[in-house]
């Protein structure tokens, strides 16, 4: 009985001693690694978009004035429609225009009457004077009144010029073609001079957009420049698509064309400008768009899915596969979007091996074993 008792112990000592073996050998705290899915941190070139809103509005934009007062007479165009480039848009009285130039043309032709006669009387004493008939004070005052003559045969020439070129006025043209404005002075009312405005014309093809970049945001992308990690278009020649009302493109594509250096105290953004055609007019001044600009790139960047982003209280964070399979926490820092992905601007070196599926089980050095998928490759840039 003795006997069977002390086997007994022996047999509960050696199955105990087997137990403390396996747990020794096992993973920490008994439980397997846990099962993980990663993507490999690949470094590339990937292009960026920058958004902003805009306004659009004229590539030129010509206040339409009279450039000589009188009553207006007629408007010779519809408001908020097409005129050409030359295209009379007012015409004022022209009665008091054309009895100056007849005025000033009579007084041309007297001058030029007058002018003969000078010169008539300059050759008939010129023989006189050689044979000493008439005085050398008689003869001055010949040569002297024939070049009067000419002066005053060239001040009524300019002074029917004038005559004419006020006519000329009476008839107020647009510079540009374009769409016109209101007319702001009706038929009947007296026209001061180019004092008074009479409209508007707004030259649509090409059209300008405006739009205003925040200060932080171009510090940040001058830091980003300096650094290297972000390469613009020469001479910030970016390619700019638009955006209506509810989202919808606008097929004509244009180009960024300036830029200030100035910072507007009132808004905090420097404005910018874009060109864009206009063939059909289906851009007018004022309309709010969406901006796009494009060709820009950034260097050596790295993407990763949303759902490998922890968010915590220190900021983003990721797991990666460290030494001896274990999940390693890494702090990054992100910039943009590229679709479903984060761009991570630091945090991550090419090659790091980034958990995307089973975060739920981790916590900083749990050990992880990497599934046979590894997980979806990294969505290559567009």
């Amino acid at each position: 009985m003795r006997s069977l008792r002390w086997g007994l112990v022996a047999l509960a000592v050696g199955s105990g001693l087997q137990a403390c073996g396996r747990a020794e050998s096992g993973p920490p705290g008994g439980m397997p690694p846990a099962q993980v899915s990663v993507i490999k941190a690949v470094a590339r070139s990937l292009p960026v978009t920058f958004e902003y809103v805009g306004q659009t509005a004229g590539s030129r934009e010509v206040e339409i004035r009279a450039r000589v007062p009188g009553i207006l007479q007629r408007r010779n165009f519809r408001e908020g429609g097409y005129v050409a480039a030359g295209q009379s848009l007012f015409t004022l009285d022209l009665a008091p225009y054309r009895t100056a130039v007849a005025r000033a043309d009579a007084e041309l032709a007297a001058a030029k009457a007058r002018a003969l006669q000078a010169e008539r009387n300059a050759a008939r004493l010129q023989p006189l004077f050689e044979a000493k008939a008439v005085s050398q004070k008689d003869f001055d005052e010949a040569i002297a009144a024939r070049a009067i003559s000419q002066a005053d045969i060239q001040a009524a020439q300019a002074r029917l010029d004038e005559a004419k070129l006020n006519l000329g006025y009476a008839r107020v043209e647009s510079p540009i073609a374009g769409i016109a404005g209101r007319a702001l002075r009706s038929e009947g009312n007296y026209v001061t001079g180019p004092d008074v405005l009479l409209t508007t014309v707004s030259q649509l093809n090409p059209i300008f957009v405006l739009f205003g970049i925040p200060d932080e945001a171009r510090l940040r992308l001058d830091r980003e420049v300096a650094a290297g990690r972000l390469r613009l278009p020469k001479n910030n020649a970016f390619d700019v698509s638009l955006q209506l009302a509810e989202g919808v493109p606008y097929a004509p594509r244009g180009k960024m064309n300036f830029s200030d250096v100035r910072i507007s105290g009132q808004t905090g953004t420097s404005e910018a400008r874009a060109v864009v055609p206009n063939p059909k007019g289906e851009l007018r001044p004022g309309q709010f768009v969406r901006v796009i600009l494009s060709g820009a790139r950034r260097v050596d960047a790295i993407l990763i899915p949303q759902r490998a982003v922890i968010e915590g209280p220190q900021g983003k964070s990721v797991y990666v596969v460290g030494k001896n399979s274990t999940a390693e926490p890494r702090a990054i820092t992100v910039g943009d979007w590229q679709g479903d992905q984060w761009v991570v601007l630091s945090g991550l070196v090419a090659g790091d091996q980034v958990i995307v599926d089973g975060l739920m089980k981790l916590g900083p050095g749990a050990p992880v074993q990497v599934s046979a998928g590894k997980g979806p490759p990294a969505k290559p840039a567009k």
